[in-house]
């Protein structure tokens, strides 16, 4: 038997946001994860279309397609296409689970939530001819998922190809949470034994981790557990946690003890109405600065996360939510346009109040405003939101904000990581064209350990000469000016 599992590219690669090296950072690890259930001898290929060029001539027995909002038509596209050849084609993912009528005229069967527990069902099925048209995920456990197909995974086309994740889910209920119908039907948070994330990360090469978990934090007992067992495992990672996880629990010092280097906070608002509003209660306000001081004391880096189009927003947000993220140092933000999912609280409430202008998937990428917001026009809010990421990452912000840390070592390693992530496209596409990202990490190790030797920093250079950036500032220029 031949198993095709595809990740299509989202609507971004055919539009001027694409970003190489944003779309060249994780491999398909749920695809992956899956692939582990399949029998023995099965032959099984996982392609990514945003770092690869589709085989669409093939005619495999079962293919196994990942649907997003954005990517939906054009997955759409390949399960029509492999079904017209005889394949036998499953559709799944947040955007299946959110919208069943819409893509069961595309599928065989389609799964709805987490597959770790239809799948199998799924796999017997296959094999018995007895095949059902939907899956729907009920029982919700981690606890007989055997180690994921890490051989499937091209890890040279990735930049941190050491992806994990160990826990499903969320415990809070933001209303514009896409993930809020996945978990419909069942537990909305568990996680792996101990020893069976040990064993996974004692499998990945190199130091460098990156947890893709919603909310690796949630659980303070497997925190603790976790974060002890990793001490002395020399591993630098990077997470995601919420602002009341930061502060109500020491967990974040013992994940800072054993390599936390940064950590991806949903700021979301700097109003606290607006915050109330969304049923994001977790977060205050009051506490985002306390939050803030006590990551960075930790040596931890920060990347925010900031929504605008909220009620409460009017067009001065924008200036106001920069200004104060360089001002508390933040290394890196994401800006998004609010997006009504389908499925979501935020969506049903925004349809009764006939507030939805389209329902063009295409267009629900947090870049678009599909919606009419309360205090601005949508082309405010849509210049706003561009203008927000052209004002943070401007040379200027970057130094501004670098200047904010505490020592020269902190604003070299916010500088780098900032800079680099940002500015620097022209080298990041050099790397990606000409097959070096493998290269490139343990560049970001350093750059996350603040261990940037002096002989990295020569090694790096005259690439960057080469992207211009050199002509732009030089290294010893800027060491004086984070010394200031």
């Amino acid at each position: 038997m031949y198993v095709k599992m595809i990740l299509p590219a989202l609507t971004e690669a055919h539009s001027n946001y694409w970003r190489p090296i944003k779309y060249s950072l994780f491999p398909p690890l749920g695809l992956a994860t899956l692939a582990a259930y399949l029998p023995a001898g099965v032959k099984v290929v996982i392609q990514d279309e945003h770092v690869e060029k589709l085989d669409l001539d093939d005619k495999p027995d079962l293919v196994v397609i990942q649907v997003y909002i954005t990517s939906a038509y054009r997955a759409y596209e390949i399960a029509d296409h492999y079904r017209q050849k005889g394949s036998y084609v499953c559709l799944g993912g947040l955007h299946v689970t959110a919208l069943p009528r819409e893509a069961k005229h595309h599928a065989d069967s389609i799964f709805l939530g987490p597959g770790e527990d239809i799948w199998p069902e799924f796999l017997r099925d296959f094999a018995d001819r007895q095949l059902k048209p939907l899956y729907r995920s009920t029982v919700r456990t981690l606890d007989r998922m055997p180690p994921t197909r890490r051989d499937l995974i091209k890890r040279e086309l990735y930049l941190t190809p050491n992806t994990i994740v160990v826990s499903r889910g969320c415990p809070y209920r933001c209303d514009f949470c896409y993930k809020e119908s996945f978990f419909k039907g069942g537990r909305s948070y568990y996680h792996q034994h101990i020893d069976a994330v040990l064993a996974e990360i004692d499998r990945l090469p190199g130091r460098h981790l990156y947890s893709l978990d919603d909310n690796l934090f949630a659980d303070a007992k497997f925190c603790f557990e976790l974060f002890n067992a990793m001490k002395g495992m020399d591993r630098v990672w990077q997470a995601a946690a919420t602002v009341c996880d930061v502060l109500n629990r020491n967990n974040i010092e013992l994940a800072a003890a054993c390599g936390l280097k940064s950590i991806f906070i949903g700021f979301e608002s700097i109003c606290q109405d607006n915050l109330d509003q969304c049923g994001k209660h977790q977060n205050q306000i009051k506490d985002y600065e306390k939050a803030i001081r006590k990551l960075h004391g930790l040596g931890v880096m920060i990347n925010g996360s900031f929504v605008f189009g909220m009620d409460n927003d009017d067009k001065y947000v924008f200036q106001r939510t920069v200004d104060w993220a360089i001002s508390n140092s933040i290394e890196t933000a994401t800006f998004h346009i609010l997006t009504p999912y389908p499925g979501t609280r935020l969506h049903k409430r925004l349809s009764r109040g006939n507030r939805i202008i389209t329902d063009n998937w295409d267009l629900y990428d947090t870049r678009h405003a599909v919606f009419k917001p309360a205090r601005m026009t949508i082309s405010d809010l849509e210049k706003g939101y561009s203008w927000a990421y052209t004002e943070f990452y401007k040379w200027s912000s970057i130094f501004s904000s670098a200047r904010g840390e505490d020592g020269i070592k902190k604003r070299l390693r916010h500088f780098a990581y900032a800079a680099g992530w940002k500015k620097l496209e022209p080298f990041w596409s050099w790397v990606i064209r000409h097959g070096h990202l493998k290269q490139m990490i343990p560049f970001l190790e350093s750059v996350l350990d603040g261990k940037l030797h002096k002989k990295q920093r020569a090694g790096m250079m005259p690439d960057l000469a080469g992207c211009r950036l050199g002509k732009i500032f030089s290294y010893t220029t800027f060491v004086n000016s984070m010394r200031r």
